[in-house]
């Protein structure tokens, strides 16, 4: 009697059912490890941000800038880019767009991108936050990074 080694249809049909709830476990959770690194991303952005607003105040005797933070990059010696801000799961898109406001009460607008407080008058000249009122996936605010 000869002996087949072939797998049968039911066998792989099991294979299969079983490849594919992994696969229906697994998709999910890599979906929230892609939003977590943009997370990240963008919290390393706003401090990067904030390491070269620190170095222009110190280099200009504690004045910050007083645009849209386009002076930051205009030679290269602080940015060379303003990073973008990637906020997943607010419906905006990667911005690197910077909003000047002119007091703290008009600071957030939720356009996503970042929002700079760049007024001498206001007692909180200087202040950046990310342009957004919603909330990351820890439910904390992204304008109180």
């Amino acid at each position: 009697m000869k002996k087949n080694n072939a797998f049968t249809l039911i066998e792989l049909l099991i294979v299969v059912a079983i490849i594919g709830i992994l696969a229906a476990i697994a998709i999910p959770k890599f979906s929230a490890l892609v939003d977590k690194s943009k997370e990240g991303a963008t919290k390393g952005a706003i401090a990067s941000i904030r390491t070269a607003l620190s170095v222009y105040y110190s280099d200009n005797e504690g004045i910050f800038p007083s645009d849209n933070l386009s002076i930051l990059t205009n030679s290269g010696k602080y940015l060379t880019d303003v990073p973008f801000a990637k906020l997943p799961g607010t419906g905006h898109q990667n911005s690197n767009a910077v909003a000047a406001a002119a007091n703290v009460a008009g600071l957030i607008t939720d356009t996503g991108g970042w929002a700079y407080l760049n007024n001498p008058a206001d007692h909180e000249w200087g202040k950046l936050a990310v342009n957004c009122e919603h909330s990351d996936s820890g439910a904390a605010a992204w304008s109180t990074f």
